[in-house]
């Protein structure tokens, strides 16, 4: 099955587990392209995103473009599966309240396609009131999320806010194209 995603990453320690899940989508045949937000390339750099995803890294909706479509306009249009890895709390937050600040959030926003978020922050960031609020906010929307796992976190902190292993991911992912979640 041949599924195209649009892949948002954000500014997230997590960052470095999605290109482990970007590979993984290659080997299944699906096209990637990244959307980065600004602070997601301070983690991972833009040649490692291209480089992967073998498409340029999106991050500036006002870029010059040869096509005359707004490039959230055409990249919520273009995939089957809008998913943001690691999605930060900024990020849920932002899309729970409607706030488009940057390409991935227009993007996600325009984007009629199901709508997957892999939350991944602090564990106290992620237990915050306000945080489950939007998430919940979000799922009764649609928006899939796909609860963040119980761990040791890049902080030193013990608790639930690690990103899933990309199989896990990538498991999650190939319910939902297959309609099977």
């Amino acid at each position: 099955m041949s599924v195209k995603v649009a892949l948002g990453v954000t500014g997230a320690i997590a960052c470095y587990k999605a290109c482990s899940l970007v590979r993984l989508m290659a080997r299944e045949g699906w096209e990637v392209r990244v959307a980065a937000t600004p602070r997601a390339l301070d983690f991972v750099g833009e040649i490692t995103w291209r480089t992967l995803s073998q498409h340029p890294v999106e991050t500036d909706a006002f870029a010059p473009r040869a096509d005359w479509r707004p490039l959230h306009i055409e990249l919520a249009q273009w995939c089957d599966l809008f998913v943001v890895a690691p999605c930060s709390a900024n990020t849920l937050a932002k899309l729970a309240h409607g706030l488009a600040d940057n390409l991935l959030t227009q993007a996600a926003l325009a984007c009629e396609r199901p709508l997957i978020l892999a939350p991944a922050m602090n564990a106290a960031m992620w237990a915050n009131p306000a945080t489950q609020a939007n998430a919940e906010a979000l799922k009764a929307r649609g928006a899939r999320i796909l609860d963040p796992e119980a761990g040791e976190l890049a902080c030193g902190v013990k608790g639930t806010g690690r990103l899933p292993e990309p199989e896990a991911l990538m498991t999650a992912l190939r319910r939902i194209a297959e309609g099977r979640a």
